[in-house]
């Protein structure tokens, strides 16, 4: 969890302004920040949030995976925060980079020298050690890339120094020197203005809104189904309280003066290296915890050794685009129109709009096309992805609220019940059997239970002597 880019943009920007030059003074920006946390909680708290996610198609859940994979390797390419392969043109947006500084223009397009950057090749290094190293299955391939890479570029005295003599070289050297600092947060901390009389604070909250949420769906989906944790509606265990926690952290967030926190598509990276827990979740935070006193070390580390592993993981989400159902337009369009938008756009919320909207107008005009025409027109639906049946199969009640209902009704309630989704299938199955023995005594001898009308029915398998 850190503070979402885009908003950071946006909130500084568009509501700010440069140096407070905008229609809403920071104060009451921040306001609208923790406000839009405590109805991103309440969203959480009563299970909006996770119906709306659910209610996406699965292609286009498939697909919200391989468009951040894509985003990511666009990041990683460019020079803010990667290789620098990719460059600004002025005829074609992007194209080939890789030129030293000194042959960029101010806006940071190349004039000259084309594939001579020494740093570019640093990062390209960077990118095929991790790999080697992926490839004989090394713990932690990527940090090992990152950290090689980054102590390289250290000395001063080498072409590939990210301290260059140069005045903006010289000042970051001098904080880099520094390895332990804590900075002062008097000027930002808790500072609230709750005066929200003004239009634009209003606009400013509902876009925080609706633009965290499908940031935050996205990601989250996207990254859970990256780790395996998806069951067949999409959703993923304990979504609920993965989705309470990020609210918090939009309110805890603004106390302490930054813009809207938002799940990260970095997370990525330490799925890859085998991160299944919240062992893990526990050890970022440690290491985001020792970031704050040694920032000067964190913050030395060069774009080109960073960047590498966001192609790589980028390379890794980007897989299960075989997983989208290709073979139904009216699902494959969609799915590509989102993977397409979010490294276009830069912002992983379009790419989700596109892809729905794309969804709802192509199948929403098939649908009253068949419906107009009593089903005399219509496309081949043989190939189209019966995705709602997995969805509308599970309760969309929060499980705190499942236990009120079933206590209200005298019944025993099973707070692990909403885990045995995603278990195996044969785990699954066994939970299944005993709850249905608990209500109704009969006996199962290995099969399935085929009937509608309680009565247990035995498949004999004839090839096996008994």
């Amino acid at each position: 969890m850190a503070p979402g880019m885009g908003l950071n943009a946006y909130f500084t920007y568009t509501i700010v302004g440069y140096h407070g030059s905008g229609k809403v003074p920071y104060e009451t920006a921040l306001a609208a920040v923790f406000i839009e946390g405590v109805i991103f909680f309440v969203l959480s708290l009563f299970g909006v949030r996770q119906w709306l996610a659910r209610i996406i198609p699965m292609s286009i859940k498939v697909a919200m995976g391989c468009g951040i994979g894509l985003y990511l390797c666009f990041i990683g390419l460019q020079s803010s925060a990667g290789i620098g392969l990719v460059r600004l043109d002025y005829s074609t947006l992007v194209t080939l980079g890789g030129c030293p500084t000194a042959d960029l223009d101010a806006n940071g397009s190349c004039l000259s020298g084309h594939m001579t950057s020494p740093t570019m090749y640093m990062g390209l290094l960077g990118l095929m050690l991790m790999a080697l190293l992926i490839m004989f299955r090394v713990r932690g391939a990527i940090l090992i890339g990152i950290i090689a890479i980054a102590i390289t570029s250290w000395p001063r005295n080498s072409p590939i120094t990210y301290f260059p003599y140069t005045e903006e070289g010289d000042q970051m050297f001098n904080y880099f020197k520094k390895v332990v600092t804590v900075h002062n947060l008097k000027n930002v901390m808790g500072r609230f203005n709750f005066d929200l009389t003004s239009k634009d604070i209003w606009i400013a909250l509902i876009t925080f809104l609706y633009v965290d949420i499908l940031d935050t769906t996205g990601t989250m989906y996207s990254m859970a189904r990256y780790g395996g944790f998806t069951d067949k509606a999409g959703d993923f265990e304990h979504s609920t309280w993965a989705f309470l926690a990020d609210a918090c952290c939009v309110s805890i967030g603004s106390c302490f003066g930054t813009s809207s926190c938002t799940a990260f598509v970095e997370s990525g990276a330490g799925i890859a290296e085998g991160g299944r827990t919240g062992l893990t979740a526990l050890c970022v935070a440690f290491g985001f915890f020792i970031s704050i006193f040694f920032s000067p070390i964190f913050a030395s580390f060069p774009p080109w050794s960073t960047g590498p592993a966001l192609i790589l993981v980028g390379s890794m989400m980007t897989s299960s685009v075989r997983n989208i159902n290709w073979d139904y337009p009216g699902d494959a369009i969609p799915a590509f129109i989102t993977m397409a938008v979010m490294p276009f756009t830069y912002s992983i919320a379009y790419g989700v709009i596109g892809g729905i909207f794309a969804y709802i107008i192509l199948n929403g005009t098939v649908y009253l096309i068949d419906k107009g025409s009593r089903g005399r027109i219509h496309p081949d639906y043989s190939q189209r992805e019966n995705w709602w049946t997995a969805v509308l199969s599970r309760s969309f009640m929060p499980i705190w609220m499942q236990f009120i209902v079933a206590k209200v009704r005298g019944r025993e309630f099973d707070w692990r019940a909403d885990e045995y989704e995603f278990e195996d299938d044969d785990v699954s199955k066994h939970h299944q059997a005993t709850e249905e023995n608990d209500e109704s005594p009969t006996v199962i001898l290995g099969a399935e239970n085929d009937s509608t009308l309680g009565i247990e029915t035995i498949s004999i398998d004839r090839s096996e002597k008994h």
